[in-house]
């Protein structure tokens, strides 16, 4: 019989998070710096959001239309974090099955899920690249 995974097994536990207080190019900024497409917006230690880098070219204007670059970079400066992220993103435990949320990441198309204990604590992230991990393995390396 084989052990049920659970999602502290494979879960994105060192994470690169925004403050709830950040600005749409803080985010820009740390999805370059990080290579994370995701990112928890906490007050503190608890999670408040998630943004991901499709929220960030949803509220990016277009550069063909007639915005100026100063513009264009204005927008980045000034927009609220809070004004683009999903406010109240589903989540999961460390303690949910894994099956559990391929099944609903599957279902919703979401490319993560965050990991919350308690009071909405961040403990961690899970993501498609990590799901993807467990198929590898499960297929067997080249």
């Amino acid at each position: 019989m084989s052990k049920v995974q659970l999602v502290r097994d494979i879960m994105t536990k060192e994470l690169s998070t925004l403050d709830h207080t950040g600005r749409l190019l803080d985010a820009v900024l740390l999805m370059r710096s990080s290579g994370f497409r995701h990112l928890p917006v906490v007050n503190g230690d608890k999670l408040v959001g998630l943004v991901s880098d499709r929220d960030v070219h949803r509220a990016a204007p277009s550069i063909f239309g007639k915005i100026t670059q100063e513009e264009y970079n204005r927008i980045f400066e000034t927009t609220p974090i809070t004004k683009v992220m999903t406010r109240e993103p589903v989540t999961v435990t460390p303690d949910t099955p894994v099956r559990d949320v391929v099944h609903l990441m599957h279902e919703r198309k979401f490319g993560s899920m965050p990991v919350v204990e308690g009071d909405n604590k961040l403990v961690g992230l899970i993501t498609t690249t990590d799901l993807l991990g467990i198929l590898h393995e499960m297929l067997g390396k080249p």
